[in-house]
């Protein structure tokens, strides 16, 4: 699986850069997502505003395009009254609307598509993504997640992007999830330190995928950009992999408000250490927008 894929071949070639957040460039262009479904909710009502997003990355300086699938599961769409084969075909789209955007995109350079595959609490849409614990066992977990992964890895995508897992326990449903489907994946914990956010050691945690040849890299996102530099240590002491980080903005999301808070910490500068620590994707989460990404893409490319 490693060997024979195109995106495994680039990261062991040099540094690629991934997008930023969805969701920011989404309320940007003036969409409400203030939903439970949150982005996944435009895959059915405005399906081209997400491809104008996905497109403005690609031509800001991102090589890969995380699908609006983040939020997109069978539990979470029933919930909205919308069935099961409604559903699907939603969740190939999110696949389809990053191609749209990679054929349109000018740009001199191979693009790639990752499929986003959420963790469980953000179908919960209650902010137990940051927390995990959820109180179901792996077995659960797996059984949650293989049906919407057929779908996706059905769809083709370049890479499925297992990402903001907080939990050691439902990575390895994932893992399981994530075996025969013919898709690489990335694995991709949220953390707070040097730990998950459930509170597992990361190097537990990434130990977990170091025997997975799915797995093509293994890191963090969606947390802070101070975070990072011990998660590639460990992440590339552990399991020998390319490391892949994507960082929020620095700023606190407020949950009480449903705002955010405080000032932006991740600066573009910082993306070259992280590169010489030995991560090989490198992009934003949230509140890390176009010209983030257009200015990482130069400090990479500049080095």
């Amino acid at each position: 699986m490693t060997s024979t894929s195109p995106l495994a071949e680039a990261l062991a070639a040099g540094t690629v850069v991934l997008d930023g957040g969805m969701s920011n460039q989404l309320e940007s262009a003036g969409h409400d997502l203030s939903d439970e479904l949150w982005s996944a909710r435009l895959l059915a009502e405005r399906p081209q505003a997400v491809t104008e997003a996905h497109l403005a990355y690609y031509e800001a300086g991102a090589d890969v395009a995380i699908t609006a699938s983040y939020q997109a599961t069978f539990a979470g769409f029933a919930k909205r009254g919308i069935g099961r084969e409604r559903a699907a075909e939603l969740l190939s789209l999110s696949v389809e609307l990053a191609r749209e955007a990679a054929r349109r995109a000018e740009v001199p350079r191979p693009l790639w598509v990752a499929a986003s595959v959420g963790p469980y609490g953000a179908m919960l849409a209650d902010g137990s993504e940051y927390r995990g614990r959820y109180g179901r066992t792996v077995d659960e977990l797996e059984r949650f997640h293989r049906p919407r992964m057929e779908v996706l890895a059905a769809a083709r995508p370049d890479v499925l992007a297992l990402e903001t897992v907080p939990d050691a326990d439902e990575a390895a449903a994932l893992l399981r999830a994530v075996r025969g489907l013919g898709v690489p994946a990335w694995l991709s914990y949220t953390v707070q330190g040097r730990r998950t956010r459930a509170g597992q050691p990361l190097e537990e945690a990434f130990a977990l995928a170091a025997d997975v040849d799915e797995v093509i890299a293994v890191g963090v996102n969606c947390c802070a950009p101070e975070d990072v530099d011990g998660a590639i240590e460990i992440a590339a002491r552990v399991t020998g992999k390319p490391v892949v980080v994507y960082p929020n903005s620095g700023e606190a999301w407020d949950a009480r408000a449903r705002a955010w808070d405080g000032r932006a910490t991740f600066t573009a500068e910082q993306v070259t250490g992280w590169r010489a620590a030995g991560a090989r994707l490198i992009g934003g989460c949230c509140r890390v927008g176009p010209e983030a990404i257009g200015g990482i893409a130069r400090s990479l490319r500049a080095g």
